[in-house]
Formats: C-alpha cells, sequence, structure tokens
C-alpha cells in the first residue's frame, strides 16, 4: 500500500486536474501508477461524476504506459459501465477518450496469454459495433483485426486486415501518422521486405510524424533492417539515437528489447550486457508477458552468443536474487521465452509465437563487428578475447618445400619486410620437421631474426647469431648482430649500458670497412644500431648533458647518412638512408624548427616510398602530420596523416590502427571536414577497445568524435558518446581541459534535445573545474550558459543566481557585453511572476548604464582588446547596439507587466514608461544607421503597438508607414515579416494617410 500522507488533500476539480496533469509529466512506472490510483480516491471523494471519468482515464493512460498493462483492464470496464448507464455525464473529450482506448483493451487482451481468443474476437466485434455506432471510420477497427491475425500467424487473413486498414479513411479513432507507419513497416520487414519497411519509416524516422512513443519504436525496428542492407552508418546511428530515447520509458520493454538484440548480432556484446545492467526490473515484471517473451528471447541470444565466443562463465546481469553466468542465464532465459510462447501458441491454437520465438533466439550474427564509438562500462565489459578463427592444419602427407621457404625468407630479409621475421621461423619448424642440417649462415639468420621478433627478451639470441656469422665467415654482420643487441638493451631504459656494448662493434667496423674486411651494408646497420641509442638517450639527457647529448646524436647520424646516402639502389641501404632523414626531423623537432622538421621528414618518408618500403614510412608521415600541424599547413597534415594511415594498414597492431585513425580524425577536423573525421574517430575508439586501451586513448578519441557528430548537429548520437567519454576521461591522463569541453560539449547536445536540466548540470561541473584556471572567460560562459538553461528548466531562482555569478565573472574580466546580457537576462527572470519588477527595472536600468558609461568613457580600443580605428569604432558600433538592445529589452519588460484585467487608466503610466524606453531603442539603433535597420523597424513596430495600447492610432499607423517605407524595394524574410506586421498595424487602426 503507498503512502501519501505527504500530499494535500483535493477539495476542488481543477486541483484535480491539474494534480493529474502534473502526474502524467512523472516518468512512467509504478510510483505514477500508485498516484493516479491515489488521485482516483480524492476524485470519487469530489462526488462530480466526470472528476471519476477523468481520474479512471487518467488511470488507465499511465497503465497503459507501464509495465503494469495488466491492470488497465478494471477501469476501462468501470468506465464502459459508466458510458452505457449514463452517457451524459461524459464530454466531448472523455466521450471521444472512451473510444480511443477500446484499442487499446484489444492489444492489452492480445498481450495477455490467459485472455481466450475467443473473447478477444468477441471484443474485436464489439468494438467494430460501438465504432459505427459513434460514426467512426473501420480503419482502426482494421487495424486490431490484423494485429489479431498477425500475431496468431493466420497470414492470410493478415493480409486482408492490412489491406482493408490502409483502405479504410482516416478519421478521429485512426492511430497517428507515426504508430501507423510503425506498424505497416513492421509487417513489411517481417516479410522480409527491409527496403518497403524503412521507406514506410522514412516520414518518422526523418521527424515530419512523431508522438510520445515515436520515433523511439521505429528507430529500435529499424536496427537490423538498416544492418541487412548494409547501412551499418544509419544503424549506428538509430541505436545511439533511439537508447537515448527509450532508456527511460518502462512501458518500452519491446523496443529496448529490438537495441539488445542489435547488440547481440552486430559484435557489440558488451553494449549489450550493459543494456541489460540498466534494466534489471525487465527480467521480472510480469504485467506485460508479450514484451517479457521479447526481451527474455533477446537475452537467450546474447548469452549464447557470449557462450559461442567462449564467455559462458563470464558473470553477467541477470534477475535479481542471485548471480549469473552466461550460460546460466541463457538456459533460464530460454526457458522463460519458451514457456511464455507456449502459453500463446496454447491459447492461440498454433504454434507460431513459438516458432518465432526460437528462429529469434537462434539467429546468426549479422556482422563481425559494427563499432558504436561507446564503450561498455568496466562493471560489465567483456573479459576475454574473441578466439582465433581456426586454422585448417596442413594435410600430413603435404611435404615441406624447404628451399622455396628459405628462398622466400631471404627475399623478405633483403627487402626489409615485416614479414621476414616468421619467414625464418618457418623456415626453422620446417628444418626441424625434416630433420634437415642447415649451414652456419641460414642458422645465423634465424637466430638473428628470432632475436627480432621478441625484442628485449631476445638479447642472448642476438649473441648466438653473431657467433654463428663468424663461424660463417661474416665478421661484418656478427659486429651487426652485435649492435642490434646493444640497440635493443637501450630499449629497456639502460643507454649508458647499451652504448657501453656498441662501442666495440663500432669501432672494429670502422676498422674493418676502412681495410675492406667488411661492406657498407654490414657497417651502416651497425652505425643506425648506434645512432638510435644515441637518439634513445635524448629522452634521458638532463640539463648540460641534453646539449652534448644532442651533438653526439646528430654526429652519429649525419655519419649513417653519409655512408648510406650514395647507395640507396640497394634496399637495405636506402633503409638506412630514410631512416637517418628521420632522425634529423627529430632532431631538429626537438630544436624547436618546425621547418626543417616537416622538411626531413618528408623526404623520410619519401625515400622509404621510393625504396618501395612504405610499411616504414609510416613513423615518419604520422611525424610529419604533426610537425605540419604545428605549422598550420594542414593541407600537408592531412596527406602525410592518410598516407600513415594507408601504409601502416595492413601491417599494424590494434593501438597503431587507433593512434593513426586519431590523428586522421584531428586533422580532418580541424579542416572543419568533420563527417569524414568522426569516422575515422568512430575507428580510432574501436581499435583503441580492441588494444585495450579503452580508458586513455580510447576516451580521447570518443571525445573527438562526439565533438565531430556535434558540429554536424547529430545530438542525440553526440551525446551518447561524449557521456561514454566521461566514464574514463580523467583530469590526469586527459587533462582538465578535455574534460571541460566534453562536458560543454554535452550541455550543447542535452540543449538542443530539449534536456535543459540536464545540459545546465553539465555546464555547471564544467564551470566548477573552469573555476579555478588563471583565464576565467570559460568559467563565465558556461555560468551564463547555465543559467539560460536552468531558466527553460523551469527553475528562476537557480537560474537568478547562475546570472549573478556570470554577471560578477564578467564585470572581472572587463566583458561589458557579457555583463550586460547577464544583468538583462537575469531582470527577465525576476521578473517573470510579476512580483519581482521593481528588482527586474533596476537590473535593466543596471545594464542601460553600464553601455553609456562605457560609451561616455570612450575607451572602446580596451573594450575589446582591438587597435585604435577601425577595430575601436566597430566595438563603439557594437556597444550603441548593444545600448539599443537594453532599451528595447527595458521597454517589453515594462510592457509585459501590465495586468491583462486592470482598467485603462491604471496601465496607461506603465505603457508610457515602455513606450518611453522603446523611443530610446529607436534613437539609439538610428544612429547607426543602415547597419541597424532590422533592430530599428524591430523597435519602431513594438512602439507602435504600445501607441495603440494608449489609444493613439494616429501615431501607431504613422510609425508602421515609417516601417514600411524603410523597406520599401527590399527583399528577404525579415523584410517580408516587417511589411506585413505594418500593413496589418495599418489596417487595424483604420488611419487614412495625410
Amino acid at each position: 500500500m503507498s503512502d501519501f500522507s505527504g500530499f494535500a488533500e483535493i477539495t476542488a476539480f481543477d486541483e484535480l486536474r491539474h494534480a493529474m496533469a502534473e502526474n502524467y509529466e512523472q516518468p512512467e512506472g509504478p510510483a505514477r501508477n500508485a498516484r493516479a490510483e491515489h488521485l482516483l480516491v480524492q476524485a470519487e471523494k469530489l462526488n462530480v461524476p466526470l472528476a471519476v471519468i477523468e481520474a479512471l482515464g487518467h488511470q488507465l493512460k499511465v497503465y497503459n504506459y507501464s509495465s503494469e498493462k495488466d491492470k488497465m483492464f478494471v477501469p476501462f470496464a468501470r468506465l464502459l459501465r459508466m458510458w452505457d448507464e449514463r452517457p451524459e455525464e461524459f464530454d466531448e473529450y472523455e466521450t471521444h477518450s472512451l473510444h480511443w482506448v477500446f484499442k487499446w483493451m484489444s492489444a492489452g487482451m492480445l498481450n495477455q496469454p490467459h485472455v481466450p481468443l475467443a473473447s478477444i474476437e468477441k471484443w474485436l466485434g464489439e468494438m467494430e459495433h460501438r465504432y459505427r455506432l459513434a460514426g467512426h471510420s473501420e480503419r482502426a477497427v482494421r487495424s486490431a483485426e490484423f494485429s489479431v491475425a498477425a500475431h496468431i500467424g493466420d497470414l492470410e487473413r493478415a493480409e486482408r486486415a492490412y489491406g482493408a486498414w490502409l483502405a479504410a479513411d482516416r478519421d478521429s479513432m485512426a492511430d497517428c501518422h507515426a504508430c501507423e507507419l510503425h506498424g505497416q513497416g513492421s509487417w513489411q520487414a517481417r516479410r522480409g521486405e527491409d527496403a518497403e519497411a524503412l521507406e514506410l519509416w522514412a516520414p518518422v524516422l526523418e521527424g515530419r510524424y512523431t508522438c510520445a512513443h515515436e520515433p523511439h519504436a521505429v528507430l529500435a525496428a529499424s536496427l537490423l533492417p538498416l544492418v541487412r542492407l548494409d547501412r551499418p552508418d544509419e544503424a549506428r546511428a538509430h541505436h545511439l539515437r533511439g537508447f537515448r530515447l527509450v532508456r527511460t520509458m518502462e512501458s518500452m520493454r519491446g523496443a529496448y528489447a529490438d537495441h539488445v538484440e542489435f547488440c547481440a548480432l552486430t559484435g557489440n556484446e558488451a553494449r549489450g550486457l550493459e543494456l541489460l545492467a540498466e534494466r534489471p526490473a525487465y527480467f521480472t515484471d510480469e504485467g506485460d508477458p508479450r514484451s517479457k517473451l521479447d526481451f527474455t528471447a533477446v537475452v537467450a541470444l546474447l548469452m549464447d552468443r557470449l557462450s559461442e565466443r567462449g564467455l559462458g562463465d563470464q558473470p553477467v546481469p541477470g534477475p535479481a536474487g542471485r548471480t549469473w553466468t552466461a550460460r546460466e542465464l541463457a538456459a533460464h532465459a530460454r526457458g522463460e521465452a519458451l514457456a511464455l510462447a507456449a502459453r500463446f501458441d496454447e491459447r492461440n491454437g498454433t504454434p507460431y509465437v513459438g516458432a518465432r520465438a526460437r528462429e529469434r533466439m537462434d539467429q546468426r550474427p549479422l556482422v563481425d563487428r559494427l563499432p558504436l564509438g561507446v564503450r561498455a562500462t568496466r562493471q560489465v565489459s567483456l573479459a576475454a578475447p574473441r578466439p582465433p578463427a581456426p586454422v585448417e592444419p596442413a594435410a600430413p602427407d603435404t611435404p615441406l618445400d624447404l628451399p622455396a621457404l628459405l628462398a622466400e625468407a631471404r627475399r623478405l630479409a633483403d627487402g626489409v619486410h615485416p614479414d621476414a621475421v616468421e619467414a625464418w621461423a618457418a623456415v626453422a619448424r620446417a628444418a626441424e620437421a625434416e630433420g634437415a642440417v642447415l649451414d652456419a649462415y641460414d642458422r645465423a639468420e634465424i637466430a638473428d631474426h628470432e632475436a627480432m621478433g621478441l625484442g628485449p627478451g631476445g638479447l642472448d639470441l642476438f649473441a648466438r647469431a653473431a657467433e654463428l656469422y663468424e663461424e660463417a665467415g661474416d665478421p661484418g654482420e656478427a659486429l651487426a648482430a652485435h649492435a642490434r643487441r646493444a640497440s635493443v638493451h637501450a630499449y629497456t631504459g639502460q643507454t649508458d649500458a647499451a652504448l657501453a656494448l656498441v662501442r666495440e662493434p663500432y669501432e672494429k667496423i670502422r676498422a674493418l670497412f676502412a681495410e675492406g674486411a667488411t661492406g657498407v651494408r654490414q657497417t651502416a646497420s651497425v652505425l643506425v644500431s648506434r645512432a638510435r641509442i644515441l637518439m634513445q638517450r635524448l629522452d634521458e639527457a638532463q640539463g648540460d648533458d641534453a646539449g652534448e647529448a644532442v651533438a653526439a646524436a646528430e654526429e652519429a647520424v649525419r655519419e649513417l647518412l653519409a655512408l648510406a646516402e650514395p647507395h640507396t639502389a640497394e634496399v637495405r641501404l636506402a633503409s638506412r638512408a630514410a631512416e637517418a632523414l628521420g632522425m634529423l626531423g627529430e632532431l631538429a623537432a626537438r630544436g624547436g624548427d618546425a621547418e626543417a622538421a616537416a622538411g626531413l621528414l618528408a623526404r623520410s618518408a619519401e625515400a622509404y616510398v621510393a625504396a618501395g618500403l612504405p610499411w616504414f614510412a609510416v613513423e615518419q608521415e604520422a611525424r610529419l602530420a604533426g610537425a605540419a600541424r604545428h605549422l598550420g599547413d594542414l593541407e600537408t597534415a592531412e596527406r602525410a596523416a592518410w598516407a600513415a594511415l594507408k601504409h601502416g594498414a595492413p601491417y599494424l597492431e590494434p593501438m597503431g590502427h587507433a593512434q593513426l585513425h586519431l590523428q586522421y580524425a584531428e586533422v580532418l577536423s580541424e579542416t572543419g571536414r568533420f563527417e569524414p573525421a568522426a569516422e575515422h574517430a568512430l575507428e580510432a575508439a574501436h581499435w583503441a577497445d580492441e588494444a585495450g586501451e579503452g580508458p586513455t586513448l580510447g576516451a580521447w578519441a570518443r571525445h573527438q568524435l562526439g565533438g565531430c557528430l556535434l558540429r554536424q548537429g547529430r545530438w542525440a548520437e553526440a551525446a551518447e558518446i561524449l557521456e561514454s567519454a566521461l566514464l574514463d576521461l580523467t583530469a590526469e591522463t586527459h587533462g582538465d581541459g578535455a574534460i571541460v569541453q566534453t562536458q560543454w560539449w554535452l550541455g550543447d547536445c542535452l540543449a538542443e534535445l530539449g534536456e535543459h536540466r540536464g545540459a545546465a548540470e553539465r555546464w555547471l561541473q564544467a564551470a566548477e573545474i573552469a573555476r579555478h584556471w588563471p583565464e576565467q572567460r570559460d568559467h563565465a560562459m558556461l555560468a551564463h550558459l547555465a543559467a539560460e538553461a536552468l531558466g527553460h528548466a523551469g527553475l528562476p531562482a537557480e537560474a537568478e543566481q547562475a546570472y549573478a555569478r556570470a554577471g560578477d565573472l564578467w564585470r572581472e574580466l572587463g566583458n561589458v557585453h557579457g555583463l550586460v546580457r547577464a544583468l538583462r537576462a537575469r531582470a527577465w527572470v525576476v521578473g517573470r511572476d510579476g512580483e519581482g519588477l521593481d528588482r527586474a527595472r533596476d537590473l535593466m536600468a543596471e545594464a542601460v548604464a553600464e553601455c553609456e558609461a562605457v560609451l561616455a568613457a570612450g575607451a572602446f580600443g580596451a573594450l575589446e582588446d582591438s587597435e585604435e580605428g577601425e577595430g575601436a569604432e566597430e566595438a563603439r558600433q557594437q556597444m550603441v547596439a548593444e545600448l539599443g538592445q537594453s532599451y528595447r529589452q527595458f521597454g517589453d519588460l515594462v510592457a509585459r507587466s501590465a495586468p491583462e484585467d486592470a482598467e485603462a487608466a491604471e496601465v496607461r503610466p506603465v505603457f508610457e514608461e515602455a513606450l518611453g524606453h522603446m523611443t530610446r531603442a529607436i534613437d539609439t539603433y538610428g544612429s547607426l544607421g543602415e547597419a541597424a535597420l532590422d533592430p530599428r523597424t524591430g523597435a519602431e513596430l513594438a512602439a507602435g503597438w504600445l501607441e495603440a495600447d494608449l489609444h493613439r492610432p494616429a501615431e501607431a499607423s504613422a510609425r508602421a508607414r515609417g516601417v514600411l517605407a524603410a523597406y520599401e524595394g527590399r527583399e528577404g524574410e525579415v523584410a517580408e515579416a516587417r511589411r506585413a506586421e505594418a500593413e496589418r498595424m495599418v489596417e487595424l487602426m483604420g488611419v487614412e494617410e495625410g
């Protein structure tokens, strides 16, 4: 039993209506339903039949839009009995409402398997009879019949009813266009006509038809058809938009299930788990068995997908009261779904519902992955990677061609190819399988490449390779192996030890080369290892040592370049020369010479590509993109970032993909190309998640993605992405600026979506961080934005407080424009209810005074941080316009304070005061000439209406004619609107010119 002791007793019908209207605006759920039950008790005490009728109708509505749909039959039965006994007690609206909810009863019965099919068919007849008596079209009846036939699997009858539904006239009983198109498109999708379904849904998806639950349901229904039609971008957008709409709506379990199903079939199982965690009550709510069947079926589908991926023991969200693994929940959900389906089939006398449930649970994935941009929370994220695709083993009798493997390995090694390491590993495996004895040089190369693949774990193998090269008679290559061992040692952070290790190979190779006892290739290998160590040491050198370290590194790099550059016809030496150019580019960048760095990095990348080594160009192209961005050369930056992505794609690990996609996204965003930037930011987020870097690089990628979507006006998608980014953005990793910008953008999105309270919260959170920054402009802007949102959210006290805070900040910054706008907005807030009018006047007067003080002082250069001359004059004109706007708003504020039912003598002083402010606005705008034509004429017309309120038609007409003259021969929307209003004023005043 609910406790309503906190509610005041309702003693009047108007109070009841107000309470019902307030209750209907509350979130769907048991609390709203319980309040409706209480209001019915209160209505019965009023002894007004219509009050009871309206309270029953309210109760029925909130039941229908909740998880307790099964409760709506009782109030409807009572309403119908009251109608049959005393129809005269129903007004026109309640008469319409009673007939309207006949449709809800039909759907409600169909969704309750304990209601016999014969009763449902009888009810259809009753509905048809009553609609005919009331003079309604049979369109709604045929729609209900279609629903019954489609549900039980009588497809022939469903097609007939569908045709009759569309053929019947639309009248006041027909569902809204959005709901009808939802049903019609869903039928086409069920028949396998996905393209036709989406064509029917298009007006709803585009926002031409909407209602309280659309496009929510259509967005959910469209997900799988879009994927099947290979339109993944739209499917992603519909998921992000649609899920935000259904997330808090308890009655939309079926649409919610569609989103879970979409995640299960597109490689987004972790996201599906997150959705389940958000709605634990959906596992157990019993009021709507049909939507529970939909939900349990897709839960089984999702859990089966997890089990197939080897995650059957993964803990997952499930019904309360115990813990669940994916495997356990799969069995439970499948059992629940089949039991519910069996109840429907028993009632219907057909196996159709059960067959469709099995079909839904047994679906196969539609795509391997469809990145969504959002990351599942850590609490429900997947704990194991996808298993690798099975590899077919070679047949036992397939001979291993060792000479061919050797030739291929040597070809790849000579070409410095990334696959050379694996090629030599294949040689080793084949030799072992055959029991073949390789010569010393082959064994040296095997050891050498195995060591390269192991990194720091291969130090001993480099030494073994050196021994084998010596045994094979190649002392130069032996020294190169020792040098490689030293350079790998440097990457463990021990650069001094690495330098000591490389000293001997370096000295010996120079001596051998001078004697002609080794070649350029071997010598270059030692020189490049030494140069790498010295470059690595730059990150560790401090103070006076830093200069020495730079000089030593540059000397080593130039020695390498001088040796290798004349021999670039040989691939390995071309690689060494290109690497040397890249190192010089890095040194230039460290020295602050971005232009020289860009030139050297470009030469390095070009040299790699010319040598047929594009995979080595990737690092230089990525660095070049950064250097070019620093120089403001976005054309070069874009070209380099794209080249890095293109050249690296076949060889990169997930982290590399993430970094390069993100860099390219950032460059595209800087050029204003937000649509392709969003695509690459999305890829960056996906690959960061794959690399296990979701909380770091992935969060930044989501930040970028959200910003790109916002700039395209895709508010709902951007909001979902930005909320996901905020889960992981931290000041330590990403900086305060990233968090403030994300909150700011999210506030922009929520404001555009009409979620003003949420927008205010985001802006205030960002303002709290920006409050500690040395520069306070962002703090002021955020406080101002939050104030506007709080006003739109109907929170005037909080809005005034935020405007006061913003005004103080603008004053401290010396930003008079911001201060004046905050004062005016605050005046409107405090004067909204009429009681704060005197304070509102004071605030408007303060805004005027601030403008006048600046104009009197003439300090316009300081005002706008502009130089004297044209900049200062522009600043002066802007302040004059601000003064004009302040006068205009002052006049509007005063005029609107006049009571509507007051006597003329009482309001005359109010209108005279308002007219005075408006006249000053006109004069102020007039001083700016043509530049302020539109605001001046707007104030002129406002003054004209005030003249009319003061019963001075000639003056009003004169002002209107002045506006007509000002716009004579002018075109444009403003001109047309001004002329239309002026002509209407002249006509209403009825005063002849002259």
